[in-house]
Parts: C-alpha cells; structure tokens; sequence
C-alpha cells in the first residue's frame, strides 16, 4: 500500500471550484503583487491569529529576515536561536552578520530548552527567536520572563505552528514582539508557491516592517532604510483566502490521525504511549508528548510545568533508536518518510566558524539521530496508518528475530 508523506491532490479536488475561482479572479483584476487581495488576506490572517498587525511577505524565510531588520539585528549583535530547527531560523542570522548562539533542546517536545537560555546571554546578545516546532508552542511564559529581566526582544519562528494556541488561548506569533509564519504548500495552511506572514502588536514595528518589505520605500522611490523585496504574491492570497476557512478542520483531522497512531502503537505493544524521554526494555517507540486530548499528559513528563498539551501535527515526529534501519524497511513498504532534521545547525558545515562546543548539545544530537517523520496529512486514510503502523511491527518483529539468531 502506498502511504506519500503528504497528497494534496485531495484537498485540491474538495476546493477545486472555490481555488479556480480565486485564481481566475486575481488574472482577470492583472493586479498580482500586494493589492486588494493581500490586503483582505492580512485583515483575515490577523483576525484569525489574534494579532493586531498582519503583512504577507514573500515567504517564511523572508519574514524572520524582516523581522530581525526591524529590530536592527546587525554586525556585532547576537541572537538565541534553538541549534535543532529548519535552517534559516539560523541563516538570517548569519545573513545580516549578527552571530546565532545555539541553545540545546527541550528533551520532551524538542523545543528551544528555556533553562539553558540565560547561560547563553551576553552583552552583545540582542533577541531571542524561539521556535515552536512541529506544530507546538514552545515555553513562551519562561522565554519571555527571560527576555523581560534581560531587555531582550522575541521573534517567534511559527512556520509550522499556525493556528497553536498557548495555554493562555493566545495564539503563537502574538506572544513575542514579532511572529514569522510559512506558507509553503506543505505547512497545515499552505500556498500555491512560496508565501509568509508576519504579526506584531506593536504599531511602530508594523510601520517600520510594512515599508521594508517594499525596499524601505516611503514615498515611491524615497528610502529612509534598506529593506527588501519581500512582498506577497496576490495569487497565493487568493489562494490563502480560500483555505483559511479550512484550516481548523485540516488540524483537527492531524491530530485525529496522531491519536490514531498513538493508540495503535500502544496496542500494537510497539510504545508505552506519549510522553516518554527515554527507551526501556519494552517500548520500541517514543511518541510525542501531546497526543490525547482528552487525557493531558502527566506533568512529571515535564521538565516545568508551563508547556501547553496543544498541537497541530505540522509533522508526526516518532524516536527509535534503529531510525535509518526503520525508514528503509518503510521504503520498501511504500510508505514514505522524512528526517526533520538530520543535522543541529552546531553540526553544519556553514557554522563551524563559531567553534562550537561539539558536545554542549546532547538532546539536540539525540533528536538528530532517532526522529523520524511518518505520514499525518488530514486526508490520510484509517487503513494507511494501520498499514504504517504493521509496518513498524513487522520491522522490529524482524528485528527480534534477527537478534535471537544472532544470540543463538
């Protein structure tokens, strides 16, 4: 049985007259960069999200980008970043000559680890830019007192957490003083291309982050800064616009399908069930902290108490110790996979010129080595996750047998 990591012909199909539509309507006005539809996007966005300030911007990437130029992140300053995330929360950074300081993770949700911020912290230290990873906050109550008793500034990097609410209700990207989102088709709201948001609540920022966007013009043609070419597309508004309606329903079916997974790994004797940081003799398989709704994960998971049991499953992350072994054997059985991320950003090539401490990171390395990412998207069938699932238990039922032998 084939199971892709993400099909989006099915969701195409069931929004095929009302995209069609949008699109056509955005040839027919031939106003294709920002304008009307940008426009009502931004006010639907923000509504949505709880910000008072929303500008779409030219993609994920570029909204960290601009939210660092905003705060004047420049040569000499340093920024707090997680050393285990999708690359650019680091290369912008780098981009704009500031220097990223790397943090270990979190060793249950593999987050940014609040407790080892403040050793980072130095004179030159400017921001912080959690991420909240996989479609979960990070602990914004403790990054923020943080950045409160050292007056710094926070960049929330929510490209794969739109639509998470903290414990509090308040949605991420309004908890920091910018949020940075993705569009890119396969986030839980994606586009029709490349795409990005950011929000603030601060209207100085707002004014500041939408003429940057435009190369810092204000009027046409006068600069009073540099900024860059980072607007939004008015197609991948329209497009936007049409599926925000939906967003909710996508996340619900994610994590619908995360709860399938995790009570089929449990009774399949594969997992112990969510929650675990560590392998015993009996489970094989560590599922992700917050799955069950309906019963909240015990707080002596937690290393502290604040991290919120919401998630959207932008990724459906497992650890298994034989993760190469398992992602091969799933190969073969047509089920696809994808390692989000094989290298912490203290392990690139690109960074070695910051010397750092190969051995400062172990969860980080951990998370490296053992996560893998199996098939969550909303349209994902009942018999495809049951079939991941035999999947799992055939390999590690070969895997025993294998070992029994070798014992013998």
């Amino acid at each position: 049985m084939k199971v892709p990591l993400l099909d989006l012909k099915p969701q195409y199909q069931s929004l095929k007259k009302d995209l069609d539509a949008a699109i056509l309507r955005v040839a027919e006005s031939q106003y294709f960069i920002l304008g009307p539809e940008v426009d009502a996007f931004e006010k639907e966005i923000g509504a949505y999200i709880g910000a008072k300030y929303a500008l779409g911007v030219s993609s994920g990437t570029d909204a960290l980008l601009l939210a660092l130029m905003a705060l004047d992140i420049g040569p000499g300053d340093e920024v707090i970043v997680p050393t285990y995330s999708f690359f650019a929360t680091a290369g912008v950074v780098a981009r704009l000559h500031a220097t990223p300081v790397f943090v270990d993770s979190d060793p249950v949700t593999f987050n940014i680890d609040p407790r080892s911020i403040e050793a980072k912290i130095s004179k030159k230290t400017k921001a912080i830019m959690p991420v909240h990873l996989y479609g979960q906050s990070a602990d914004m109550d403790a990054i923020m007192a943080i950045a409160g008793s050292h007056n710094l500034q926070v960049v929330e990097d929510g490209a794969q957490a739109i639509g998470v609410q903290y414990k509090d209700g308040r949605q991420v990207g309004t908890i920091g003083d910018i949020g940075c989102f993705s569009f890119f088709p396969s986030k839980n709201l994606g586009g029709y291309g490349d795409g990005g948001l950011v929000t603030t609540n601060d209207p100085a920022l707002f004014e500041k982050m939408k003429y940057q966007r435009v190369h810092g013009m204000n009027p046409k043609y006068y600069h009073k800064m540099l900024g860059g070419n980072f607007r939004l597309d008015a197609i991948q508004a329209a497009v936007l616009r049409v599926k925000l309606s939906h967003l909710n329903a996508w996340s619900e079916g994610r994590r619908k399908n995360a709860e399938l997974y995790a009570r089929l790994f449990v009774q399949a004797g594969l997992s112990e069930g969510p929650g675990r940081t560590s392998y015993d003799s009996k489970n094989r398989i560590l599922l992700p902290a917050a799955v069950y709704r309906e019963a909240p994960i015990p707080s002596t998971y937690y290393l502290h108490t604040s991290i919120p049991n919401h998630h959207i499953f932008n990724q459906f992350i497992i650890r298994v110790q034989q993760r190469d072994a398992l992602r091969e054997f799933f190969a073969k059985h047509e089920i696809v996979t994808e390692i989000y991320y094989p290298v912490p950003f203290h392990r690139q090539e690109c960074f070695q010129y910051l010397k750092p401490d190969m051995r400062a990171y172990p969860v980080a390395d951990r998370a490296a080595a053992e996560s893998i990412a199996v098939p969550i998207y909303p349209e994902l069938s009942e018999e495809q996750i049951r079939w991941v699932v035999k999947s799992a238990g055939e390999f590690f039922g070969k895997q025993n047998r294998e070992s029994l032998v070798d014992e013998g």
